[in-house]
């Protein structure tokens, strides 16, 4: 396991073809890998537009299993051929007592092309121009950490990111990087709120109270009136931003991160150590 690794995002807009946003993603991955890249994260869901702001009974035929996906073979692929860590955010459905079930999945690709697992997104939204509760089961994984080649890395899902508990539980599990790959933008109805600030305090949040690395990457560009805000970086254990990209660019943001020196200082800072778990049965009522 290395100590030092270069943690990439991918910022990039999706058109109407599947195979246009894998290809383009998969430019940025070799992008990536060829200015040092040891981890690349791509944004949520990048192999098709948004389908969850229009939802109806024919999304579910852009799902696929795990084994089989599309994406999940493109980048398992590129992973061995560039030997970096990518964590493929992609619609997964589900064979499950005799049903078809469908989630908003991530899996973990290793350095060596090996799929390490499925994680499956917590915490479904529902409103208006993000209406996943129609497209998705809520993940029925937990939260998990993987045990890669560079390090271990905890991985949520757009939403989850917004939840201290997933930050917190992946970071109790041994994280050493949490990485966030996400769709969001403008507010259909509430055309006056602009979350982009917000999103990266709650992040920045998890980062400095949890003393770990975030890294979080966004899709760009206006699809049907919907307008993604880019805006994704990489963050350090106190919260600063070591590297991120603007609104509306596409393109790919490096950032190195000394593990060792994020263990020691989580250590040195006591959290972990000063936690009263006795006292938190509040955060299990509903």
């Amino acid at each position: 396991m290395n100590e030092s690794i270069s943690v990439a995002v991918v910022q990039c807009a999706a058109s109407e073809r599947a195979d246009e946003n894998l290809g383009r993603a998969g430019a940025f991955v070799a992008e990536a890998a060829a200015r040092g890249a040891n981890v690349v994260l791509l944004p949520e869901l990048f192999a098709n537009r948004y389908f969850p702001r229009a939802p109806g009974p024919h999304v579910f035929a852009l799902a696929e299993p795990a084994e089989s996906c599309r994406a999940v073979h493109t980048m398992r692929l590129l992973a061995r051929t560039h030997e970096v860590v990518i964590p493929v955010s992609f619609y997964e459905r589900a064979s499950q007592g005799g049903r078809d079930r469908y989630y908003n999945s991530v899996a973990v690709v290793d350095a060596d092309g090996s799929v390490l697992g499925v994680y499956r997104k917590s915490h479904i939204p529902d409103g208006t121009g993000y209406e996943e509760k129609q497209c998705f089961s809520p993940g029925d994984t937990g939260f998990r950490v993987w045990p890669t080649r560079v390090g271990t890395l905890g991985v949520g899902i757009c939403w989850d990111q917004w939840f201290p508990e997933c930050a917190r539980a992946m970071t109790l599990l041994g994280a050493d990087v949490l990485l966030y790959p996400t769709t969001i933008g403008s507010e259909p109805v509430r055309t006056e709120i602009d979350t982009r600030d917000a999103w990266r305090r709650a992040m920045i949040g998890h980062a400095a109270s949890n003393a770990v690395c975030v890294a979080a990457a966004n899709r760009v560009g206006d699809e049907d009136g919907q307008r993604y805000y880019g805006s994704s970086f990489v963050c350090n254990a106190r919260g600063d931003i070591l590297a991120e990209l603007g609104r509306d660019e596409e393109g790919v943001a490096l950032a190195e991160i000394d593990l060792a020196t994020v263990r020691a200082y989580r250590e040195w800072l006591g959290v972990f150590a000063d936690r009263r778990p006795d006292l938190y049965g509040a955060l299990t009522k509903t």
